[in-house]
């Protein structure tokens, strides 16, 4: 067994290359832990995500360790793989750390309630799908998640699409593009952290690098949507004013607010680093929740009235656990709600889970010898990228999980890529283009049951117009078909 110390793209990443080992042998890990997990989402459900995944994904492991075994591989080698994987996502665990706490100081702060409050005074029964697309994107982007999305503004969206007589399958198609490029963009976003992640990228240059192929199939998707909101009957009017009234009476709306995300917009733009911008992001909104919501700050703690100790004490629960704001309408109390650094535990679980697994598959030389029977059979950047989607697509249908569908590819096409000379931008956009946006796609998927079940419009009938979400993984593929903007290695794109 040799072992490479080449550098990678990921400092201190040492890839294990194992010749006694069959391409049988290293798939056995994997078909394996395809089978837990698919019989785990059957018996779980929705549930799946909240800790039995993660359990899957190390026994994945075990199995891999028993292949190890099996193989003349020692604990100590796989154990040494493990703490790498590991080492290599600190970076992206301390983000999502500091995701949760911005989103705890922008609710407070009345930053995502203005950004809903002005989202949802564009409608107008003409544009009422376009809309749709554009208010579902604006939430979902200050919230990092369709599925709150779906589950508050869009039932109100479908609701108001019902009154107007349009199609549910439009109004629902329409609510779900725009969520999920919201969810796609949003550094708030659990699938946008965990595939730079999963690819050894970076959070900001991920989003940065995606925009590049979501930018077109959103403008597509915008264009069809209007195309036929003018081309069908309309009837009534778009009554949103009682959700209006409802943020205006629990929030101090300011356009002043917006200074906050400018400002972590520009210094994102800037290449500021990632945990320095959210972290003037956070304490932004702090400072503004002081100022701007000193009533919900104080409200959080049961407090009468804000001092210093109620002040601190707000933000910093903000920060750190569950925090809701309560109106007098049910379905903005939902909306309302950030989970802090706490809330994002179970993702940074995930992630611990997932690169156990893919470190026991490293240290025993599996990664290695799949990736090169992938780049065998992959002779082309072109049939690399197809490949790459063709799995993600596979996986949430057969695993049923979005989260799966990042993980798994991720850490099996990752030295595919790197082997090529393509930079991990290329794999973690590709991975949100065909991973994240098609599990919506698929009924039986934890992601299609949920929103179908939620907007009461079943996946068959919004398929079709769930444009953005079966466009995307059509958009990258166009894109390695013609090699538009396919980012290479530093060292290889000098060699």
């Amino acid at each position: 067994m040799a072992k490479s110390t080449k550098q990678h793209y990921r400092e201190n990443e040492h890839i294990v290359e194992n010749k006694e080992l069959s391409l049988w042998e290293a798939l056995i890990p994997v078909i394996a832990l395809v089978g837990m997990l698919a019989y785990n989402v059957y018996v779980f459900g929705d549930d799946a995500i909240s800790g039995s995944n993660q359990f899957i994904l190390l026994m994945g492991g075990a199995v891999a360790a028993v292949v190890g075994f099996y193989n003349k591989v020692s604990f100590k080698q796989m154990l040494a793989e493990v703490a790498e994987n590991i080492k290599s996502t600190t970076g992206a665990l301390l983000i999502l750390l500091m995701v949760g706490a911005l989103a705890g100081t922008w609710l407070i702060s009345g930053i995502i309630p203005a950004m809903i409050y002005y989202g949802l005074q564009i409608l107008n029964p003409t544009i009422f799908l376009a809309a749709c697309v554009v208010i579902s994107a604006i939430i979902s982007i200050a919230t990092g998640s369709s599925w709150t999305t779906s589950a508050t503004v869009g039932i109100a969206l479908v609701g108001i699409g019902d009154a107007l007589d349009i199609s549910l399958g439009m109004t629902a198609g329409a609510i779900l593009s725009g969520a999920y490029f919201g969810d796609k963009m949003s550094p708030l976003s659990d699938t946008t952290n965990l595939a730079p992640a999963m690819a050894g990228g970076e959070l900001f240059s991920h989003i940065r690098y995606m925009a590049l192929t979501t930018t077109p199939t959103i403008l597509i998707t915008l264009v069809v949507f209007v195309i036929l909101g003018f081309s069908i009957d309309t009837s009534g009017e778009a009554d949103t004013q009682g959700i209006l009234d409802s943020i205006k009476s629990a929030f101090n709306i300011s356009g002043w607010l917006f200074i906050v995300p400018l400002v972590v917009i520009l210094m994102i733009v800037r290449k500021t680093p990632p945990l320095v911008a959210l972290l003037v992001g956070t304490l932004l909104g702090g400072v503004f929740a002081l100022i701007f919501q000193p009533g919900v700050v104080a409200g959080i703690t049961g407090a009468s009235q804000l001092d210093f100790q109620s002040g601190y004490k707000g933000i910093l629960n903000a920060i750190t656990v569950n925090t809701s704001i309560e109106t007098d309408n049910p379905a903005l109390n939902e909306l309302f709600t950030a989970k802090g650094m706490k809330g994002m535990l179970g993702t940074i679980w995930l992630i611990v889970c997932a690169m156990v697994f893919g470190g026991i598959m490293d240290g025993i030389g599996a990664l290695s010898r799949i990736t090169q029977g992938l780049l065998s059979m992959a002779r082309s950047t072109f049939s690399l990228f197809a490949s790459t989607v063709g799995s993600c697509v596979a996986l949430n249908i057969t695993a049923s999980d979005q989260y799966l569908a990042i993980v798994v590819p991720g850490k099996m096409f990752a030295k595919a890529y790197e082997d090529r000379g393509l930079a991990p931008e290329n794999l973690s956009r590709t991975l949100e283009d065909s991973g994240t946006v098609t599990s919506v796609l698929i009924p039986w998927n934890t992601c299609g049951a949920y929103h179908s079940g939620v907007l009461g419009v079943p996946v068959a009938e919004y398929f079709f117009f769930a444009i953005f979400n079966w466009l995307s993984p059509m958009t990258t593929l166009f894109f390695a078909a013609l090699g538009i903007k396919i980012k290479k290695l530093a060292a290889k794109a000098g060699a």
